[in-house]
């Protein structure tokens, strides 16, 4: 048994893990995410002092709070030493062994794949290893995609990911637990794993990159792939840059006649409430992405990189948390916030205050028969907004189909009439039928699981390639 403890602190909005090992006195952090203070908060609540930081590699889906945290609490920064920044800090490679204190070590590996110096840390304690700290390299079932880079380097990437995943496999007992940073609905991940915890034993039976040989391998990957958010062609060079601590601090409050400016600018101003809030009545002119779902993903991927970013909610703690989940992806601060109601936010002018028609599968199916339920306007558009994968797999006959990210460049190239926009639980599709009202199209707003769609009676075809432009 290990008198070592390992504390997880999550980050499911963006579906990454950041990993605190202690051994009762002396702390090492793991790929923390920018808002460290949720790290300080847990040494301070355990009364472990951290020594030392580590990265598993330059993250390509979050700014990453290591240097912030090393430089806060004078901890040893340990950053591959084949990465080339711009920051002091410990360089490491393969077959290095760092000790944290007399009862824990990290041994450094190698992994290329994910990155191309991607490093592991295969931790020690007094009766050898415990566990592994794997980053974007072996994952709960799958590895982290290799594309990152570029889509030139992700066949190489992926043969270095299938050699390291068996690396590690050869290294180390069926025992030792994996700790993996992506993999829990981040697109750092090459497919999704629902699973919680997971071993190298577990692995061996269980992942791709250890039951298929590399050529198999290699293509299953590569096969997989989709898009992923824009955003992150800005974090790789703000991480090897070396991000400063975290503001924070409250946004000054934005009047109803800012907001009516903005709006009327066409800037992105976002309500934070929940969808169904949105659709029963908002500040017209605005987009819903709930903080309730993946906000910061869609809206980083979605609004054009450094462009202002007014965030609306309910309450002065729902606009913080956005501020947060924001700055973890680089948009530092938001241009204006303000929490209330729709009504105060159009200074009780009902001209300015708009709604949006939901309806659920069961609906388009009676609408697509000549029968529109509650007053729905008949369906001249079914609009697809989910990723090309998605689509690829079944998609409703005489869909059209425009991914979520691609929507605002492509507004245009909606069918013109009434539009029923879905995706696949009901989230993108809120986002998706805001942005086609701002703009004055009549758009109605499918608020239902994708499944119940072939349940409705609704067609559901697979896609093809030249299908997926509208």
């Amino acid at each position: 048994m290990s008198d070592i403890d390992v504390r997880v602190v999550q980050t499911s909005s963006l579906g990454d893990r950041s990993y605190l090992a202690s051994d009762g006195r002396t702390a090492v952090v793991v790929d923390p995410q920018r808002d460290i203070d949720r790290v300080l908060a847990l040494a301070g609540r355990l009364g472990v002092r951290i020594t030392h930081v580590v990265e598993t590699h330059l993250h390509n889906d979050y700014v990453s709070g290591g240097l912030a945290l090393a430089r806060l609490t004078g901890a040893r920064y340990l950053v591959a030493a084949d990465d080339d920044v711009d920051f002091d800090r410990v360089p490491v490679a393969d077959g290095d062994a760092v000790t944290i204190s007399d009862r824990m070590r990290l041994a450094v590996v190698a992994t290329p794949g994910h990155t191309f110096h991607h490093l592991s840390y295969v931790l020690h304690g007094a009766g050898g290893p415990v566990g592994v700290f794997t980053g974007g390299s072996l994952l709960f079932g799958t590895t982290g995609r290799t594309d990152l880079l570029g889509k030139q380097h992700a066949h190489v990437l992926a043969e270095h990911q299938h050699a390291s995943a068996h690396r590690l496999a050869d290294l180390l007992p069926d025992g030792t637990q994996v700790w993996p940073t992506h993999g829990f609905g981040s697109f750092c991940s090459a497919t999704q794993s629902d699973a919680p915890a997971s071993t190298i034993g577990r692995e061996r039976t269980a992942n791709p990159a250890l039951r298929l040989e590399a050529n198999d391998f290699v293509a299953h990957t590569l096969d997989g792939l989709d898009a992923y958010p824009a955003y992150y062609a800005h974090m790789g060079a703000r991480n090897a840059a070396g991000a400063d601590l975290i503001d924070l601090t409250p946004v000054r409050p934005a009047t109803p006649a800012e907001l009516r400016t903005r709006v009327d600018a066409g800037e992105w101003v976002v309500d934070l409430r929940s969808r169904k809030a949105f659709a029963h009545r908002h500040l017209a002119g605005t987009l819903s992405f709930g903080l309730d779902g993946p906000m910061s993903t869609w809206l980083g991927w979605m609004a054009p990189w450094g462009a202002p970013i007014t965030l609306l909610g309910e309450s002065v703690e729902q606009v913080a948390d956005a501020q947060r989940e924001l700055a973890r992806i680089g948009i530092d601060r938001p241009a204006a916030t303000t929490a209330g109601t729709p009504e105060q936010w159009a200074d009780d002018d009902p001209t300015r205050l708009g709604r949006l028609d939901t309806a659920t599968f069961a609906d388009l199916a009676a609408a697509r028969a000549g029968a529109p339920p509650h007053g729905l306007p008949k369906p001249d558009v079914v609009l697809d907004v989910r990723m090309s994968n998605e689509w690829h797999a079944s998609h409703i006959e005489g869909a059209v189909h425009v991914p979520l990210p691609d929507l605002p460049a492509r507004l245009r190239d909606v069918p013109t009439g009434a539009v029923w926009v879905h995706c696949g639980s009901g989230y993108r599709a809120a986002a998706a039928t805001s942005l086609l009202a701002r703009t004055g199209r009549t758009a109605v707003h499918i608020d239902d699981s994708y499944t119940a769609a072939a349940e409705a009676g609704l067609t559901t075809v697979p896609g093809t390639d030249e299908e997926t432009t509208a």
